[in-house]
């Protein structure tokens, strides 16, 4: 099982005959839909008391229990270990004896953690078990205020290090070298210090792009690309075996494509991290889908739907049967939106069944299974075996073949309700784009419900908004002249530092909602082109996605630019 390789502490607690193979796989269920603590699950469970669990961990590492309620640490102790470590690995210094470092380590059992706290204080570290609460509030106090190294600061220690410069040459063709590079303590701050600023400055990816002369490293906020001051060129290896090494990717392939995840607690945040690598002709390119569990609302009140779509996209999802769709580009949130619909229909009357590649974030109370073709775990296979899993709502990833839409289609019509997603560019375009998979128009026009098409822009930072008068220009980019305007004010961001001078924070959806009703269908059923739809779907009343954006720019929530970018 899963669990026991993720999580040793179940492992052990199993081993020793502490827990029986129900309470064993109610705790690792647990863990793997909520993420919460072992620690924390076998004592809300009520398996075994804190102060058991703290001593079976402490014996099988063959160190001691420390308490560090009343215990003061000495300033020299503390500046032992540095302030990003201590928050990073949840660990902090207790005391010096005979030049070892005792270090208090909330996860004590894993021995990947040890041994980079080892490599990140420059000395020998002896760890001990101690109350995981504890280990934060005293990080809190002693590390709290206190900032961490600044880029210039590790790059300068790099810099310094002559040794690295010289086994980044001897160590291109040689994995057990390359493997020593990426733990090098330079090293290892520095990655942990790029993936920290990315988190707190809210990025929902980060972009480590090796060329022939430089290695750049851009993170995309707010859907913008920012480029961080870039790292020497030499550096592109031991960084991005760094990162396979924390993703549990294989070092020594550079030919293939791989894909992996990061757990991280990154001030306090449960944060994932989802890796690609890609060969290039420079070395790999690896990206990181930053996904932060804490700062991820998956409420239908806060997806921002015009109250129209709102009460429409509640009650579709109510109904029995029937396909609803979501469309739009990467990255535009639709994954987002479905499982905000899946949240609201979770109840204890409902068997909810999901295929997603991968899954981005666990619902509790929802079969959640992950697509691999690698292995033959395609959607349409996923798909076929949920049907015999007597559920009521299934959500399909993404429509991808023709194989796969006509199972949603089936599924749909022997009663149930399907949650699905779509690239293409607008609402109307999803029907033509299902006709052009193959699917019969009869079909369609008989289970589609609805298609929501969404974009997400960035909205103005609230702490320098500032009112404009558009040009003629602008406004015709709009499509807009100035005798349409009224008392309609425009806003712009000047820039501040709460920003970081881009006059944009935040972002917000915009949205499309094609119903299908009886003068849609009968267009479906004569296979008629998009832009028929469109113009039909516009007759009855669709709201696009400009003229959308265009109440969010009256709202003062976003820019003329944003939506001419978006829509």
């Amino acid at each position: 099982m899963s669990e026991e390789i993720s999580n040793p502490l179940l492992t052990l607690v199993r081993e020793q005959g502490l827990i029986d193979d129900l309470q064993y796989e109610e705790v690792a269920g647990e863990f793997q839909r909520s993420a919460t603590p072992v620690i924390q699950l076998l004592q809300d469970f009520g398996i075994m008391k804190l102060d058991a669990i703290l001593h079976v961990m402490a014996a099988a590492l063959g160190t001691e229990v420390v308490s560090l309620k009343d215990r003061e640490i000495s300033p020299e102790v503390t500046k032992l270990l540095p302030a990003k470590v201590a928050q990073m690995y949840k660990c902090l210094p207790v005391a010096l004896n005979d030049g070892i470092l005792l270090v208090a380590l909330a996860e004590p059992l894993d021995p990947a953690k040890a041994d980079e706290i080892h490599f990140a204080a420059k000395r020998d570290v002896q760890i001990v078990v101690a109350d995981p609460a504890d280990i934060s509030r005293g990080i809190e106090r002693l590390y709290g205020q206190e900032e961490s190294e600044s880029f210039s600061e590790i790059l300068k220690e790099i810099d310094a290090n002559k040794n690295i410069t010289k086994e980044v040459a001897a160590a291109a063709s040689d994995d057990k070298a390359v493997a020593a590079l990426a733990n090098e303590v330079p090293i290892v701050k520095f990655v942990n210090l790029v993936l920290q600023q990315a988190v707190q400055d809210r990025a929902s990816d980060i972009h480590f792009e090796p060329f022939e002369d430089e290695f750049r490293i851009r993170y995309r906020v707010d859907g913008a690309l920012y480029e961080m001051a870039p790292p020497p060129k030499h550096l592109a290896l031991p960084v991005t075996s760094r990162i396979k090494v924390m993703s549990n990717l294989n070092i020594s392939e550079k030919r293939m494509p791989q894909d992996g995840r990061i757990n991280l607690t990154i001030a306090g945040k449960q944060v994932d991290l989802r890796v690609s690598t890609l060969p290039t002709a420079f070395g790999e390119s690896i990206v990181l889908r930053v996904l932060d569990r804490s700062s991820v609302n998956l409420e239908v009140e806060s997806l921002g739907l015009p109250k129209y779509v709102y009460d429409f996209v509640t009650e579709v999802i109510l109904r029995p049967n029937g396909i609803f769709v979501v469309t739009g580009p990467t990255g535009c949130g639709k994954t987002t939106t479905l499982y905000s619909c899946l949240r609201r229909v979770n109840t204890i009357d409902s068997k909810l069944l999901t295929a997603e590649d991968p899954v981005e974030f666990d619902i509790e109370g929802i079969m959640q299974v992950a697509v691999n073709d690698a292995v033959g775990m395609t959607f349409a296979k996923a798909l076929k075996s949920f049907l015999r899993q007597d559920p009521d709502i299934i959500m399909v990833g993404e429509m991808r073949d023709l194989e796969t839409a006509q199972i949603s289609i089936q599924a749909s019509l022997t009663g149930h309700l399907v949650l699905s997603t779509l690239h293409t560019n607008d609402s109307p375009g999803a029907v033509t784009r299902l006709v052009d998979m193959g699917v019969e128009p009869f079909l369609i026009s008989s289970t589609l419900m609805a298609v929501l098409g969404q974009r997400l822009v960035r909205t103005i930072c609230k702490n320098c908004r500032t009112p404009f008068e558009p040009t003629e220009q602008q406004l015709a980019l709009l499509g807009l002249s100035p005798h349409d305007l009224g008392d309609k004010v425009f806003h712009y961001g000047r820039g501040c530092s709460t920003c970081n001078d881009t006059g944009y924070k935040g972002r917000k959806g915009i949205f499309e909602l094609l119903v299908i009703n009886d003068a849609i269908r009968t267009l479906i059923n004569e296979r008629a082109p998009t832009v028929v739809v469109r113009q039909k779907a516009v007759e009855l009343g669709m709201v696009t996605l400009r003229e959308d954006g265009l109440r969010s720019i009256f709202d003062g929530d976003t820019t003329i630019e944003e939506v001419v970018k978006y829509t």
